[in-house]
C-alpha cells in the first residue's frame, strides 16, 4: 500500500508514521509533506497514492484547498485537533476523520475502513466512498449558519450574517464586527467560525481575520504577489495581507 502522509508538526508526522508503520511495516510513505503548495505540486507529478492523510490546518492554509486545486483520486483520512470539520472532511474524499492525539486502535479502525472499501477505489466514481459521504451528512444538519447569537449586557440577541463585516482574533477574544460599527465577543474559534459560514460571502483572509465580501474596501498588489486588503471601518491600522499561497484563492471568491 501506498500512503501519502500531509501534516506540518514534526512531532505529529513522525508519529503517525511510526503507528502506521507499527499497524503494517509492509506499507510505504511514498512523501511526507508539509503545505498545500507542496502537495499540489507532488500531486500533479507522481501518481495518485492508495491512500492519504491529511491535517487539516496546514502551513500555508486548509488542506481543503487542495482539492480545489487538484483532482486527487484516491481516498483520504483527516487528523486534525479540531473537531469543527466532520462535515466538510467527508464532502470530499474522505473516509475517517481522526482526531488528535491520534488513538493506534483508532487508526487500524481507519485502515479497517478502507479495506473494507478497497474494492471500489480503482472505480472513478467511487461509489462506496460517495454513498458513505452521503450518509454523513445525513447526519448533520445542512446549511450554514444564517445568524449568531451575541450578548449585550443582560440582553441577548441574534444577529443576520447580512450584518456581519467580519470576524477577527484579538487578545484571545474573537469578535464579531457589524456593519453599523459594533463589535461583540462571541464563543466561537475562528476554524469553528469558517466552517459555519458559506464560503461564497465570506473569505479567511489569514489567521486573524474572516471578512465578508462587502466589507472588502480595497485590494491592493503589495510586495511582489501578495496582496493587501483594506476593510471598512478597520478595528486597527494594521495591513491585512493576503499570503502568496492564497491570492489566486482569493482572486476566485472575489471573481465569483
Amino acid at each position: 500500500m501506498r500512503v501519502l502522509l500531509i501534516e506540518d508538526e514534526g512531532l505529529a508526522a513522525e508519529r503517525l508514521r511510526e503507528l502506521i508503520l507499527k499497524y503494517d511495516p509492509g506499507i510505504e510513505i511514498v512523501a511526507q509533506l508539509d503545505s498545500v503548495a507542496d502537495t499540489v505540486q507532488w500531486l500533479a507529478s507522481n501518481p495518485p497514492p492508495d491512500l492519504a492523510f491529511f491535517d487539516i490546518h496546514l502551513a500555508d492554509g486548509l488542506s481543503f484547498e487542495i482539492f480545489e486545486r487538484s483532482e486527487l483520486r484516491c481516498p483520504v483520512i483527516f487528523t486534525t485537533a479540531y473537531d469543527a470539520y466532520a462535515l466538510k472532511a467527508f464532502k470530499v474524499n474522505g473516509i475517517d476523520y481522526l482526531l488528535k492525539p491520534i488513538d493506534a486502535a483508532e487508526l487500524a479502525g481507519a485502515f479497517h475502513r478502507y479495506e473494507q472499501l478497497r474494492v471500489n477505489f480503482s472505480s472513478p466514481a467511487l461509489p462506496e466512498i460517495n454513498a458513505l459521504q452521503k450518509a454523513m451528512q445525513q447526519l448533520v444538519a445542512p446549511g450554514y449558519k444564517s445568524r449568531f447569537v451575541v450578548k449585550n449586557g443582560p440582553f441577548l440577541h441574534a444577529v443576520p450574517v447580512e450584518e456581519i463585516a467580519y470576524f477577527y482574533h484579538e487578545n484571545k477574544i474573537v469578535w464579531l464586527k457589524k456593519s453599523d460599527h459594533k463589535k461583540h465577543a462571541i464563543d466561537y474559534t475562528l476554524e469553528q467560525i469558517e466552517e459555519m459560514l458559506d464560503p461564497k460571502r465570506f473569505f479567511r483572509l489569514n489567521r486573524k481575520y474572516i471578512a465578508a465580501f462587502p466589507a472588502i474596501r480595497e485590494v491592493v498588489v503589495f510586495s511582489g504577489s501578495r496582496l493587501k486588503v483594506t476593510l471598512i471601518d478597520p478595528v486597527d491600522k494594521e495591513a491585512i495581507l493576503i499570503s502568496r499561497e492564497r491570492v489566486e484563492l482569493f482572486r476566485r471568491w472575489l471573481d465569483q
